[in-house]
């Protein structure tokens, strides 16, 4: 998933053909999926306690470092820059995810953990 994400933001933007979409919605886009993915493997997984208990927290910690890391890449890429609004579509995607996924689970009264 997170290769996805890097491999996407790797190409200049004149190889890329436009989605129609704009760039903040393209960030938040990939970032809500990252967050979802990311939250629901950490809630599920039984390895590591403090992952699975605090796992809104560490998915918010690893996406926000991803994000940096993904903005200063981009500066390095022809045609790309960082830019701290696209900073900002990222962290707003990574919130929104968590609150889906809390949402769905207390919809569907599922707790991880439980049988």
């Amino acid at each position: 998933k997170r290769q996805i994400l890097l491999a996407g933001t790797s190409f200049p933007t004149t190889s890329i053909p436009s989605l129609g979409a704009g760039d903040k919605v393209l960030h938040f886009s990939a970032y809500f999926v990252l967050g979802v993915l990311l939250n629901l493997t950490l809630m599920f997984q039984n390895r590591y306690k403090t992952l699975k208990k605090m796992n809104s927290v560490y998915t918010l910690i690893t996406g926000i470092f991803y994000a940096i890391i993904d903005e200063v890449h981009q500066h390095f890429i022809p045609g790309r820059s960082m830019e701290f609004l696209d900073f900002v579509a990222d962290f707003l995607g990574l919130v929104l995810a968590i609150v889906f996924v809390l949402f769905l689970l207390k919809l569907n009264q599922i707790i991880p953990g439980e049988k």
